[in-house]
C-alpha cells in the first residue's frame, strides 16, 4: 500500500458508517471472548481490526504490477539491485 494511501487509513478521525452484518452467534461469542485477551475493547473492534487486515492484504496483493512480482523475482534469485533498477529505467524508457 502507498505512504499516503496509508497515513489516511491510520487517522483516527475518519467516517465511520453503520452497516448491519449477520454474523453466526457461536462466531460473535467467540469474539466477544478473545477481544479482551487481544487488547479489545469489545467485539466490534476487532471485527472492524479483522476486516481492515484482510482488506490490507487483498488490496496489496492486487495493487502489485507484474513488474513489481519480476522484481521481487530477480531479488530472490541473487540478481544485483543496481542491474535490476538500471533494467527497470531503461524498460520506462529513463535509462
Amino acid at each position: 500500500m502507498k505512504t499516503v494511501d496509508l497515513k489516511k487509513r491510520l487517522r483516527k478521525d475518519r467516517t465511520l458508517v453503520m452497516v448491519s452484518l449477520r454474523v453466526p452467534e457461536d462466531v460473535v461469542e467467540d469474539l466477544k471472548r478473545i477481544a479482551p485477551l487481544l487488547g479489545f475493547g469489545g467485539y466490534q473492534p476487532l471485527m472492524r481490526h479483522y476486516i481492515g487486515e484482510g482488506l490490507r492484504h487483498d488490496l496489496e496483493r492486487l495493487d502489485e504490477t507484474p513488474l513489481s512480482g519480476l522484481v521481487d523475482s530477480l531479488k530472490r534469485r541473487g540478481v544485483d539491485e543496481r542491474v535490476i533498477a538500471e533494467a527497470v529505467a531503461e524498460m520506462r524508457g529513463i535509462g
